[in-house]
């Protein structure tokens, strides 16, 4: 005989299953009950998650006969939502003047300590799963303490335990989720089981395959409606526009055995279009809060631990921060749960994210900008700034994954990742570029003669700090490199322009330019050997040695022709500067060799500045 789907028969069953899109999967229903995940919660945490014992009930008594109890309590996620099945009285929604705030899980505010694993016990009792951030959060926590080795063996046990049941608790999904499953599986079993057996033994003209389709839908339609009248917990609501939109139409009513006698039946929705779309408008606007909550705990998570000096993880010799992995899959988790509804309400949701995921990457810079100026004495504070650096690159990444956000570089959202990049490399290349500055100067009037010596220690101070820059990833490493180099190279320009030097014979012009020539090998040489991808800096030098060593102002026109091509922020006061160095060269010669910058070589702006950087007296 067919299974009759009566309300009785739904509520005296409450499996809870792993997912709630199993439709079409064989396996069985896991027994677990709410009850059952209380028994772990006090078996994992002792006295601290303990239920309390029933009035009667003595501490020596029986196990089973505690468990069988537990077993009776009615689950409280739902706050007895299915009473109206039974025949009890369930209050409606009220006026909007008389509804009462409902207690919510753990939102805190960000100068809140975090819950305690008894709040985040409660609250996903309660349903709340926003409690997954704080219950992170606690992993997060004790994965640190095992890994510095401040905590022994057994209470490392103890706490892992807790963690563990409360995940499980979490993963029991609640009683509406276990009546409309075991609804859909019982109404997608009973028609398979008449178009199989019922049907060949009666006349088509009977359409006895639809009079029970429409009769299983109007009975779930009967229950969709009734749940919808009253206040239902945000996983509760999630659960029922999953149904409604998504389950039902498709793995029901379009499942392979059942997709072709229910065709043109036209069955219709299980709720009216105007409770689904307000049931939609509550989705998106929990939703968003929701995101915007568990990312901002997240950062207030990482931020705290740059302020309390915690060293940053380090993956393959990098150093490593978890917040963008955690960020990015809050929000596309908030995506992937309104696309399980449709793809439009995916869409639309996917616009929400984007903005909240712009707001909070300029909340993440600003508090990136606080520590830089007030973490600058504590002893992990440039491997945390390195960690920062290399968050960019895990939010880039999943955004063009994931997002294909990139494509405009114009891009709102790369703002504040490009700010935090390029303020993270101020801290790490400031105290480095004033030595240089410094060892620079020793270019002076004597020492241009024998320069080699100088660069040799500038180098040699550049290459103490690579080390450290090992740390930061691959890309970002070989961008540092390049800002390196750019330095020496504006430095030594820098120098050779400040009019100290005037040779007045070609020998002696020669010998400098040889000087630089070889110099500028040994920068380049240096740079490129780590990793430095700035080739545009190559002829930079080569060509200013050039200019000097030439005696022909027809030539170096030419020259300088060709350099402008190359750098067109190359003025004639840089010019100018290159030239005094030669005391044998007339005025009229020089001013004639500056004409050339005059003429318009239709060459645009320079995407590297280099010249510009430089100032000329």
């Amino acid at each position: 005989m067919l299974k009759m789907m009566t309300s009785q028969g739904f509520l005296g069953q409450h499996p809870v299953p792993r997912a709630p899109d199993p439709l079409g999967h064989p396996q069985k229903l896991s027994p677990t009950s709410e009850a059952d995940s209380e028994a772990s919660i006090s078996e994992a945490s002792s006295e601290d998650l303990a239920p309390p014992l029933e009035a009667g009930v003595a501490p020596e008594q029986d196990g089973g006969e505690a468990v069988e109890k537990e077993k009776k309590k009615k689950p409280k996620a739902l706050a007895n939502m299915f009473t109206i099945f039974k025949g009890k009285k369930k209050k409606k929604k009220s006026s909007p003047s008389s509804v009462q705030p409902e207690p919510t899980g753990p939102r805190r505010g960000l100068s809140s300590p975090p819950p305690t694993v008894e709040e985040l016990k409660a609250a996903l009792e309660g349903g709340h799963l926003e409690a997954a951030g704080p219950l992170l959060a606690l992993e997060r926590e004790l994965v640190a303490l095992a890994m510095a080795g401040g905590m022994d063996a057994e209470e490392l046990v103890r706490r892992q335990s807790k963690v563990e049941a409360l995940y499980a608790l979490l993963r029991d999904q609640s009683e509406v989720e276990a009546t409309f499953l075991h609804m859909g599986r019982t109404m997608k079993e009973d028609l398979e089981a008449v178009v199989a057996r019922l049907r060949p033994l009666f006349p088509a003209e009977f359409g006895v395959v639809a009079t029970y389709a429409r009769s299983y839908h109007k009975h779930f339609a009967a229950h969709a409606a009734a749940l919808a009248q009253f206040e239902l917990c945000e996983r509760d609501a999630y659960l029922l526009l999953l149904w409604v939109q998504n389950l039902y139409p498709n793995d029901i009513l379009r499942s392979p055995k059942l997709a072709a006698e229910l065709q043109g039946m036209s069955l219709g929705s299980l709720l009216p279009p105007k409770q689904i779309r307000l049931l939609e408008a509550t989705f998106l606007s929990n939703e968003v809060a929701n995101v915007k909550e568990l990312a901002a705990r997240a950062l207030e998570l990482e931020s705290q631990s740059w302020a309390q000096d915690v060293a940053p993880q380090k993956l393959d010799s990098h150093c490593h921060s978890e917040l963008a992995i955690d960020v990015m899959q809050i929000v596309s988790q908030g995506q992937a749960k309104a696309e399980n509804i449709t793809p439009d309400l995916g869409l639309q949701i996917k616009q929400m994210l984007l903005m909240e995921l712009a707001t909070f990457l300029r909340s993440y810079q600003r508090t990136f900008d606080e520590f830089l100026e007030r973490g600058k004495q504590l002893r992990n504070y440039r491997a945390n700034v390195i960690a920062n650096i290399n968050n960019c690159l895990s939010f880039w990444t999943s955004m063009e994954q994931n997002w294909q956000i990139l494509q405009d570089p114009r891009s709102h959202l790369l703002d504040p990742l490009s700010e935090i990049k390029s303020h993270g490399f101020d801290v790490l290349l400031q105290s480095l570029f004033m030595d240089l500055k410094l060892l620079f100067k020793r270019f002076t009037k004597t020492r241009w003669a024998a320069p080699a010596e100088t660069l040799e220690e500038i180098l040699a101070t550049v290459g103490g700090r690579l080390p450290e820059f090992w740390e930061l990833q691959d890309r970002f490493r070989e961008e540092l490199m390049e800002a390196v180099h750019l330095q020496l190279v504006k430095e030594y320009i820098t120098r050779l322009s400040k009019r100290q030097v005037v040779l007045r014979t070609a020998e002696q012009q020669q010998q400098l330019a040889s000087h630089i020539l070889a110099n500028a090998h040994a920068i380049q040489l240096f740079c490129t050997q780590n990793g430095s991808p700035a080739s545009w800096l190559h002829p930079a030098l080569p060509t200013l040695a050039e200019i000097i060593r030439l005696q022909d102002p027809s030539a170096i026109k030419m020259e300088v022709a060709t350099y402008a091509t190359s750098y067109p922020d190359f003025s004639k006061g840089h010019l100018s500067a290159i030239l005094a160095i030669k005391g044998n060269l007339s005025s009229s010669d020089a001013k004639s060799i500056r004409n050339i910058l005059d003429i318009d070589t239709g060459v645009p702006e320079p995407a590297r500045a280099l010249f510009s950087l430089i100032k000329v007296g």
